[in-house]
């Protein structure tokens, strides 16, 4: 299923007090997506007083628990579509969960994917923005960024602007990189009594997200020195 249609660049990361930052091509340091959206983010005062209100103990617990099952989940389906047969969850409660989140995703998202450019790809546009993207593939006959999340429970779409800007933010990059036309971005989520929800972005939501994503990034550009 996997074309390697598009040869993508392999990219250092490193780590500074405004986030993560990746080398591009010209050496320049460039913030990741991730980075650029956490910093203009207004949900940062939220998780400071959830993280007063449970404490740093349980915070810490909650927040190393939704990474471990996304990290397994994540490692699971990148074996499947590249077609490895290996079992990478750990042998506890945590790792129950995420091997059948995994296994939702493959029987009612993977389906829809018809072919896999590229996985965990790195995607830059220099002195500007770098990021890692899940998959890119196609969608319903469309290129597609794709997303694979995990949740506690399914989240309202109202909830999930950052996930779209994210996508626009490496189509945009993909376009100039390859001179393609993506123009979709579908976020593939399961929660943990395995719900499964699609949501699409195209067209006019698309430009919509894209105009957002150019707005957050020179603002954050203008303001921050590294």
């Amino acid at each position: 299923m996997i074309t390697n249609k598009y040869k993508y660049p392999e990219l250092k990361r490193i780590e500074n007090t405004l986030g993560r930052f990746y080398i591009d091509p010209e050496n320049n340091e460039v913030p990741s997506v991730t980075t650029v959206l956490d910093n203009m983010s207004d949900k940062q005062s939220s998780l400071s007083e959830w993280r007063n209100r449970v404490g740093d103990i349980e915070a810490d617990r909650v927040m190393k628990e939704a990474t471990d099952i996304g990290t397994m989940v994540h490692l699971s389906l990148e074996n499947h579509l590249n077609g490895i047969d290996e079992d990478i969850f750990s042998d506890n409660s945590l790792g129950n969960m995420a091997k059948r989140m995994s296994k939702k995703l493959i029987d009612d998202a993977l389906v829809n994917i018809s072919e896999v450019y590229g996985l965990e790809v790195h995607l830059v546009l220099n002195k500007l923005y770098a990021g890692t993207a899940d998959c890119i593939g196609v969608i319903d006959g469309k290129d597609t960024i794709i997303d694979f999340k995990t949740s506690k429970r399914i989240k309202k779409k109202e909830w999930i602007d950052d996930y779209f800007l994210q996508g626009c933010a490496y189509a945009n990059a993909h376009n100039i990189m390859f001179e393609t036309n993506i123009s979709q971005v579908a976020i593939l989520m399961v929660d943990r009594d395995l719900m499964y929800k699609k949501f699409l972005i195209k067209e006019s939501e698309f430009k919509h997200y894209t105009n957002l994503w150019k707005q957050k990034l020179l603002k954050f550009h203008n303001t921050f020195s590294w």
